[in-house]
Formats: C-alpha cells, structure tokens, sequence
C-alpha cells in the first residue's frame, strides 16, 4: 500500500503543476486572440469595412512584390461628392454612396484583391490583372461605380467616379508609393470624362508633395463623410 501511495503522489503533483500553468497560459491566449481582434479592427475603416490607409498599404505591397508586371495598383476618387453630401439626403445619403462604393470595388477585386479607404471619398485597389485585360477590367469597373446608389428614403442618387491606374511594367518600378503616385495623377488626368487612365512614364514625374500630387485637395479622415 505504502508503494502505491508513493506512486501516486508524484503523479497528483505533476497534474497540480501542469493545472497551475494552465489557468495562465489559458488567460494570456485568449487575451492574445482578443487583442489580435482588435487591432484587426483597428485596421479597418468604421464605415465601409474596407481597409484603412496602413492595412491597405500592407496588403498592396504584398500584391506587388508577389505578382511583378501583373499587378494593377489604383486610385479611385468619388465625382462631385460634396453635392451629394450637401443635397436633401444631407451626409446619411454621402455614407451610402461611400458604403456602396466600397461594395462594388470589394466585388470588382475579388477576394485576393486589397481595397481600402484612404480618406473622405478616396479610395485604393491593388489587384493582379495581366496587361492583356488591363483596359478591359478599368472600363468595367468604370461602369460599376457609376450604377445610381439607393438611399435611405429609396431615391436613387447619381454617382460617377474618376480612376487612375498605375503597373510595375510600365513604369519600370514596383515601389507602392511610386505607383500609387502615377495612379493618382492618372485620375486627375481622366477626372470627370467617365474613363479610367492608365499611367504612362509622364505620370510618374508630376510634382508630389508627401508622395501625392501636388495641389490635390483630398481629404484623410476616416469614418463619416466628407
């Protein structure tokens, strides 16, 4: 009996001791998954769910360093948003044109895609698309933006939106903040005549301050509506 008493007794020790790292480990873990969850969130703009500025930038570099040449970086900027925002639906008619915005360029993208908002009515893409459907899948994604968005009240707003694209092969760099640069001197370039522009070499030298071009009047806050 003496024996069995000695046996068991390491062996109702070691549970206690594995028992007593448990109960930590255990607490740490789910703080862990709880704080992974919110800076996830963090990550993503309030209104439309897609990325914020820092998460998309990630995820395009990831889109641009894996997929070279066949990697299509864009910017996307709402047309005459301010009167939408300013007429009778006020600024809940502005969040739905943004939310719905954000629906169809998620859809355009694709789930291996990265869309984000990058401030007020602007947004960004990165995606793969090789250079043979390059102008076919812009002009597609032109005609998707400009679709009327139903309001709250079940009136249809008129929506247009002015894109710029910018590709490693044609600009001889695969840097983000260049591309994203010439993508968004591209859109000024086609502002408000219905087609997405393709960046050439010309793009890329339009004078920038803090990596934008200079002169551009965008907003970078994110939530409501501009």
């Amino acid at each position: 009996m003496a024996s069995t008493v000695r046996v068991q007794a390491p062996i109702g020790q070691r549970a206690l001791f594995i028992t007593t790292l448990a109960v930590p480990l255990t607490g740490w873990t789910v703080h862990a998954v709880s704080l992974h969850r919110k800076l996830s969130a963090a990550r993503r703009d309030p209104l439309t769910g897609l990325l914020g500025r820092d998460g998309f930038t990630a995820k395009a570099r990831q889109i641009t360093d894996r997929h070279g040449d066949h990697a299509l970086v864009g910017i996307v900027d709402l047309d005459h948003f301010k009167q939408i925002n300013d007429g009778p639906g006020g600024h809940a008619a502005g969040d739905r044109v943004l939310a719905a915005t954000a629906q169809r360029l998620t859809a355009w993208a694709g789930s291996r895609g990265a869309v984000g908002r990058l401030g007020g009515d602007e947004f960004a893409f990165a995606v793969r698309i090789g250079p043979a459907r390059r102008e076919l899948r812009l002009a597609r994604l032109t005609q998707l933006l400009a679709q009327p968005v139903q309001v709250d009240d079940g009136a249809l707003v008129d929506v247009a939106a002015s894109v710029g694209a910018a590709c490693p092969d044609v600009l001889g760099t695969r840097d983000l903040s260049l591309l994203q640069r010439a993508a968004d001197a591209a859109m000024y370039t086609g502002k408000h005549t219905g087609r997405a522009v393709l960046a050439g070499p010309q793009h890329a030298t339009v004078p920038s301050i803090n990596g934008r071009r200079a002169g551009r009047p965008g907003t970078h806050t994110l939530g409501r509506a501009a």
